[in-house]
C-alpha cells in the first residue's frame, strides 16, 4: 500500500463538511505529497509540471493550488495515465454502450479513500441504516459478468448503506445488450409500495422522469412509497437534456407520484475521472466536502474566477494514487458561492452547474444509457 500520509489523514475526516475537523494546513500537505508522489511515480508527471513552469521542489511551498496544472477530464478519454501503482490496479470506464470511454485506474488506497468519503456522507445525512433493509430501484445497467462501468459500480456500492430486500433493474440485460424496461420499473414500484419496506432509488434521472410520465400517461395511479424511502441521482441528463425540468419540478411530481419528499430526493454530482463525492444538501446546493476544493476557471484564458461567476469546474484533491488526476477540469460549467449563502447549516462553498461548456455533446455513461431512451 502506497504511504501517503498526509493525504490519508486528509481523507480519514469523519465529518465530511467541517474544515475545523483538519489539521491547519493539511490540506496544502497532502496536496504536495500527492504531487511530489506523482512527480516520482508517473511517466512524464514532472515534465508535465516543467511545462507550466513550476518544479518538484516548487511544490513544497505551493498553497495556492490553481497554480498546479491541472488535466482536462476528457484527455482521459484518449489516453490512460498511470503511475506505477496503477498498473494492475482496478479499471473503470465512464461510457456505457459506445461512444468515447474515459479509463481510470484505481489501486486499494485511492478507492477505499474514494468510499470511505461516499460513507461519511451518507452517515452525515442519517442514510447509512444498517437495520433497516430497503428494496432497490437502480436506474442504471444490470450487471453482466464484472462490473467495469463507474455508474453500476457506484450503484453496487450504495446498496451497501442499508440491507438489501430486493433489487430491480431499470436497464435490463438483454444478452444482446440493455433495454429500458419502463412497464417493469412501474410494476416494481406498485409492488414495493405494498411490501411497506423503504425503497432507495439510485441512478440516471431521465429514466425515473420517463417512468412518472409514462405512468401519467396510461393513467397509473400514484403510488405512497413507505415512510423512510430517498431518491438519490447520479449522472444527469445528458442527451436528455431537452427534456430535463428543473429539479424542483421533478421533485415536486416524485413526491406527489411516489410520495418521497422532496428533502429527501438527492442529486450527486461525480465523475469517474473524479471520484470525490458532491452530494445535495437538503436545499439541493452541492456542498464541497474537507477532501477537495473546487476552482472555477475562465474558459477563455483560464485564469482562476471568484465567487458567482461562471466559468469551467475544476477540482483538486489528493486522494488519488493511481492516475495524476489530483487536479482535473471538468467540461461542465459552473459558479462557486460561499457556503453561508446555502441557508441548509452547511459553512463549505457549495456549486451550481450551468451545463456543458462543449458546443458538441461530449459522449459519456448517461449519454449512452440515454440513447436507450430514445430508442425505446
Amino acid at each position: 500500500m502506497t504511504h501517503l500520509p498526509y493525504a490519508d489523514a486528509l481523507c480519514a475526516l469523519k465529518q465530511p463538511y467541517c474544515a475545523d475537523s483538519a489539521a491547519p494546513g493539511l490540506f496544502d500537505r497532502a496536496m504536495t505529497e500527492i504531487s511530489r508522489f506523482h512527480c516520482d511515480h508517473t511517466p512524464g508527471y514532472a515534465h508535465w509540471l516543467n511545462a507550466h513552469g513550476l518544479t518538484p521542489q516548487d511544490l513544497d511551498n505551493l498553497n495556492d493550488w490553481s497554480r498546479l496544472p491541472p488535466i482536462f477530464a476528457s484527455f482521459f478519454k484518449q489516453h490512460l495515465l498511470l503511475s506505477s501503482t496503477g498498473t494492475n490496479a482496478l479499471e473503470l470506464t465512464s461510457s456505457g454502450t459506445s461512444g468515447q470511454k474515459s479509463r481510470m485506474r484505481y489501486d486499494e488506497r485511492s478507492l477505499a479513500r474514494a468510499q470511505f468519503m461516499v460513507a461519511q456522507i451518507f452517515r452525515h445525512y442519517a442514510w447509512d441504516t444498517p437495520d433497516s433493509p430497503c428494496n432497490y430501484l437502480l436506474l442504471s445497467y444490470e450487471p453482466e459478468g464484472r462490473i467495469t462501468l463507474g455508474t453500476s459500480f457506484t450503484d453496487q456500492f450504495l446498496c451497501r448503506f442499508a440491507p438489501v430486500n430486493r433489487v430491480v433493474y431499470a436497464l435490463r440485460n438483454t444478452g444482446r445488450g440493455h433495454q429500458f424496461d419502463v412497464f417493469g420499473v412501474i410494476a416494481a414500484l406498485q409492488s414495493f409500495a405494498e411490501e411497506g419496506l423503504p425503497v432507495r432509488i439510485f441512478g440516471f434521472p431521465a429514466f425515473l422522469w420517463q417512468t412518472l410520465q409514462r405512468m401519467q400517461a396510461t393513467a397509473v395511479q400514484d403510488v405512497q412509497l413507505p415512510a423512510g424511502s430517498l431518491a438519490f441521482f447520479g449522472g444527469g441528463w445528458k442527451t436528455q437534456a431537452a427534456q430535463e425540468i428543473p429539479k424542483q419540478q421533478f421533485y415536486a411530481h416524485i413526491d406527489r407520484q411516489l410520495g418521497i419528499e422532496p428533502a429527501r430526493c438527492r442529486d450527486g454530482y461525480g465523475a469517474v475521472e473524479h471520484a470525490v463525492p458532491y452530494i445535495e444538501c437538503a436545499r439541493h446546493r452541492f456542498h464541497v466536502p474537507v477532501y477537495s476544493r473546487v476552482l472555477i476557471r475562465d474558459p477563455a484564458d483560464f485564469s482562476l474566477l471568484p465567487y458567482g461567476q461562471q466559468g469551467l469546474l475544476g477540482f483538486v484533491s489528493p486522494y488519488i494514487s493511481s492516475s495524476p488526476a489530483h487536479a482535473v477540469v471538468m467540461s461542465d460549467l459552473a459558479t462557486l458561492h460561499p457556503g453561508a449563502t446555502c441557508g441548509c447549516g452547511l459553512t463549505s462553498d457549495w456549486f451550481e452547474l450551468h451545463g456543458r461548456a462543449a458546443t458538441t455533446a461530449g459522449r459519456s455513461c448517461a449519454m449512452a444509457a440515454a440513447e436507450l431512451l430514445g430508442s425505446h
